[in-house]
């Protein structure tokens, strides 16, 4: 039997070819999910996704399994015990941004309707396919990635910057990047 081919990038541990086989670039379509990538791309700025990955069961226990609507009345109480919180990444600027972009969440959904609605607005609620022959091709940012960023900055998002919008389209399935070897790409252009 022939073995499956994958992104390079996930073979590190079985838990990152788990969560590239099952989740990673899966077009996502609900609020709460969306939500939760959101705050874990934003956690992994200047760390790696194996850092965030080993770490994500702490997070939705953490923050109340990322519904929005809790997360948007988080006090200074609940502040200070994410911060000493030693299951998740304990920077003071980032929990706040969770908190700050749970409201700005809120206000999106009056706004749309829904969050997906507003994330897939963006591309007309299509996947942007990418032809990668090579890991080394995928950029940090793009297009699409800059107006995204551009516009949640706007509306008061935190830790949007096209890097962490970019990473986080990936991850939801707005960008497919797996690899033209990789035996996703074929199954999620289906």
């Amino acid at each position: 039997m022939t073995e499956l081919r994958r992104c390079n990038w996930c073979l590190s541990t079985d838990k990152m070819i788990h969560y590239h086989d099952t989740y990673w670039g899966v077009p996502l379509h609900n609020d709460q999910e969306f939500f939760a990538k959101l705050v874990l791309d934003l956690n992994q700025a200047g760390l790696s996704w194996a850092t965030i990955l080993n770490k994500q069961e702490n997070f939705y226990e953490a923050f109340d399994n990322f519904e929005i609507e809790k997360i948007a009345v988080y006090d200074e109480n609940k502040e200070q015990e994410l911060l000493q919180n030693a299951g998740i990444i304990r920077n003071k600027l980032k929990v706040k941004a969770a908190i700050v972009n749970a409201q700005k969440v809120l206000e999106i959904q009056k706004e749309f309707g829904s969050f997906n609605k507003y994330i897939w607005s963006f591309t007309d609620g299509k996947v942007l396919q990418h032809q990668i022959n090579d890991e080394s091709e995928i950029p940090a940012t793009n297009e699409l990635s800059d107006k995204m960023s551009k516009d949640m900055k706007k509306r008061g998002f935190k830790f949007t910057g096209s890097t962490v919008i970019y990473a986080f389209l990936q991850a939801v399935g707005v960008i497919n990047d797996h690899a033209d070897y990789c035996y996703r790409q074929a199954e999620l252009m289906d």
